[in-house]
């Protein structure tokens, strides 16, 4: 699966399953451009990427200035060429249908589809005359209505749609687009969560089939899968990276 002269470029790359992808991308071979809003952190993935032997660039960017976004792809593309585009960053909203205002259920779209719109329109100019692989990472609440993350949950699942619809548009180009749906993934964030309360993370592994939450270098895997010439007949496809859970009929048993 050697991405070797590949120049890829990952969006939310300063932390979780960005970091780990950035890490895995460029461990085999690739260049990678990292970008995300926080310099600092984004230096540290850099450094250790560095220090691992791998390529690396970073840009300070936030994907939901779509124009600004899609303009950095195309300074990318025009100095290194682009092969492959990752749309990790999100925006991870709460609230339920019957509280959330229509600008916090907004939101969760400017980042998780608006964003991703805008980028994969930018890579299809770059990538329209030699091919290329887009990744989106998507999400168990896209496959699965989860109450109390209204707009969250609906905008994975347009996601997941509007992967479906590029996969089509762009196959003929020789440009894959896939989807990748991240269960309980053991980032930063859900640690410091499952930190704050023990028993709700214990809840959380013992209600997925494999009994465990996954990890971001798991999720990394996947996404090398589909940036490699390993998938090269696979596009329009969602992989569930969840341990099972999308597989799950619940059932009260209380």
């Amino acid at each position: 699966m050697s991405l070797t002269g590949k120049t890829s470029i990952i969006t939310g790359g300063s932390d979780g399953i960005g970091r780990a992808i950035a890490a895995k991308l460029a461990s085999e071979g690739a260049h990678v451009v990292i970008c995300a809003r926080n310099a600092e952190k984004l230096e540290s993935v850099a450094e250790d990427i560095r220090a691992a032997g791998g390529s690396v660039e970073t840009r300070v960017q936030d994907v939901a200035d779509t124009d600004s976004f899609a303009a950095m792809i195309g300074d990318v593309a025009s100095s290194n060429g682009l092969d492959i585009l990752v749309n990790n960053a999100a925006h991870v909203g709460f609230g339920s249908v019957a509280d959330a205002s229509l600008e916090d259920f907004r939101e969760n779209f400017r980042v998780n589809v608006d964003a991703t719109y805008a980028g994969m329109q930018a890579a299809i100019k770059a990538m329209s005359d030699n091919g290329g692989s887009i990744i989106n990472i998507s999400s168990i609440n896209g496959d699965r209505a989860m109450p109390g993350m209204a707009g969250y949950s609906s905008s994975k699942a347009a996601l997941l749609h509007l992967t479906r619809l590029a996969s089509m548009e762009t196959a003929g180009q020789n440009i894959r687009v896939n989807a990748v749906t991240p269960g309980p993934i053991m980032t930063p964030g859900t640690e410091a969560f499952i930190q704050s309360d023990p028993k709700a993370g214990e809840a959380i592994a013992a209600g997925i089939p494999m009994q465990r939450m996954g990890m971001p270098e798991e999720v990394a895997n996947v996404v090398l899968f589909l940036a490699s010439d390993m998938s090269s007949y696979v596009t329009g496809a969602n992989i569930p990276v969840d341990g099972g859970k999308a597989n799950e009929l619940a059932v009260n048993q209380g």
